[in-house]
């Protein structure tokens, strides 16, 4: 079955001719001949996303490799297959009467090839990319928002949502597939789309899902601890970032320096970087080009006003429309990478001051009033987000602070305590439950945050274990009083929860709003 976002291709693709693309990028053909009538119109790494007239993109897995499926991508109508030796190999055993184009690293050729085979669409898209561990998202909306004051139609490509204009589909990853980048860009042009912002994740960048595509102007928000079961360690990790600030890359650069990762970065980027410091008073404010000099923190869901200074020394009144001092983090970034986009800088603050919610990220989900607490959402999935998760609504919280949370399976083992601890630390009522056990035994994963817990806080007693995330909050929502504060992190927008390699549909938000309304019927029952 094809994907939702394999269906997100241009109306009238651009046609080439496969011989074309073996001779543009030096390819060596094995099996039949590419004759001259032979195009493509379209380019996929994944069998079930090939539609006829597609170049298919097989490449080696951590366990199966691309070309296993070659046969269901020659039955959807691939025209011509791109693989490495190994996966000519097994194509080979197919008799396939398509041209089977072989290269050393056909990974790193997918970007290249999708762009041109779709003309380069981003030649005619303002486009930016952010990168960083916390705060892509958020600052990938407030960036769109500062476009859609000078574009009449933008594009964003995220971790919530694939859009072009009004129109949006979930999306599957943080960064989607380097082929299907570029679709949507060649559809966004053939809409009239006239810039995109998009996420740029770690894994995206170690893969090559944005090779082929150079970005007018990238930014950095920060380092935290994440992913290492990927990249290894911190120094892994960073290097995998940087690569988003390489020249042919991007063309010019914006870098949170408020933590030690930013200030290497800005110093070791081989493209034009302009430095933002956006903790006031902080060294780094100093020597930075633009810093925020002074912050009147929003709590009650009213977001943040603070001061901008520009590399020419004036400064700027500027607005976060989301709480919390993160906040005032990201909006400053957007409002920079908005203005070296090519808005002026009066739009850009203005764009991202009116910047709307943004789903899963301090999302009120229920206001607190007649007997109801105040029920957030938010995707604080690691240490350093949920301290700032929770110092943001400490504060407007009369009550007591109850936390709902729990870590991801097949990721990063060591940050499981340390969240417990920072939740013994912070809340006053821990609610421990599943994020994604994916195929680890979710109880061995809650027994490791709880250790974090007991490490600090062995006298708390508040703390309870939910096996069903969606009981979890139904269960925070039975003792909380009308004082108190319900934040559930880790998942955020995310429509689905993965148990043992099945996706289920669930959703915080959802099951948020069910327990809310479960209570009032109760209460009314009750009157």
């Amino acid at each position: 079955m094809t994907s939702p976002q394999g269906r997100m291709r241009p109306l009238h693709p651009a046609t080439h001719r496969v011989d074309d693309l073996a001779a543009t990028f030096d390819l060596e053909v094995r099996g039949v001949a590419p004759r001259p009538e032979t195009t493509l119109t379209g380019v996929s790494v994944a069998s079930g996303d090939v539609l006829p007239g597609d170049l298919f993109v097989a490449l080696s897995g951590l366990k199966v490799h691309g070309a296993t499926y070659a046969a269901q991508a020659l039955e959807a109508g691939a025209v011509a297959i791109l693989t490495d030796d190994a996966g000519a190999e097994l194509v080979a055993a197919l008799d396939p009467q398509v041209p089977v184009l072989v290269a050393p690293d056909p990974r790193a050729l997918a970007g290249p090839v999708a762009a041109w085979a779709h003309d380069h669409p981003a030649r005619g898209i303002v486009t930016v990319g952010i990168t960083g561990t916390n705060g892509k998202t958020t600052t990938t909306y407030f960036v769109d928002a500062a476009l859609r004051t000078r574009h009449a139609s933008t594009g964003v490509m995220g971790t919530v949502e694939l859009r072009i204009g009004s129109e949006a589909i979930e999306s599957p990853r943080t960064t989607v597939e380097a082929p299907v980048v570029q679709s949507i860009l060649a559809l966004m042009h053939e809409r009239g789309a006239t810039a995109c912002s998009m996420e740029v994740s770690s894994h995206a960048l170690a893969l090559g899902r944005v090779r082929g595509l150079e970005l007018d102007v990238v930014g950095f928000t920060n380092l935290q601890r994440d992913h290492l079961d990927f990249h290894g360690d911190m120094e892994g990790y960073f290097r995998d970032k940087s690569r988003l600030f390489a020249p042919g890359q991007a063309r010019r650069g914006v870098v949170v320096v408020d933590d030690e990762w930013g200030q290497r970065l800005a110093a070791e980027a081989q493209i034009p970087v302009e430095s933002v410091a956006t903790q006031v008073g902080s060294p780094s404010s100093l020597d930075a080009d633009w810093a925020v000099t002074s912050a009147d923190i929003g709590l009650d869901g009213i977001g943040s006003t603070f001061t901008l200074r520009a590399p020419d020394g004036t400064e700027h009144l500027a607005a976060s429309p989301l709480p919390g001092r993160v906040n005032v983090s990201n909006a400053a970034l957007a409002i920079v990478l908005a203005h070296r986009a090519g808005l002026d800088l009066a739009d850009a603050i203005d764009g991202v001051g009116h910047a709307s919610a943004i789903p899963g990220r301090m999302e009120r989900v229920v206001e607190r009033g007649e007997g109801m607490p105040l029920g957030l959402v938010d995707y604080a999935h690691t240490p350093d987000a949920l301290v700032l998760a929770l110092d943001a609504v400490r504060p407007i919280t009369p009550g007591r602070l109850i936390l709902v949370f729990g870590s991801d399976g097949d990721r990063d083992q060591g940050k499981r305590p340390l969240m417990g601890e920072i939740g013994a630390r912070q809340a006053d009522v821990l609610v421990v439950t599943d994020e994604n056990p994916r195929s680890e035994e979710p109880a061995a994963i809650r027994a490791s945050i709880l250790e974090g817990v007991r490490a600090v806080r062995p006298d708390l007693t508040d703390v309870h274990e939910a096996t069903s995330r969606t009981q979890a909050i139904h269960d925070a929502f039975e003792i909380a009083t009308e004082q108190d504060t319900i934040i559930i992190t880790g998942k955020g927008h995310e429509p689905t929860q993965e148990i043992a390699g099945v996706f289920h549909r669930y959703n915080d938000r959802d099951v948020l709003l069910a327990a809310a309304a479960a209570r009032r019927q109760l209460e009314e029952q009750d009157a």
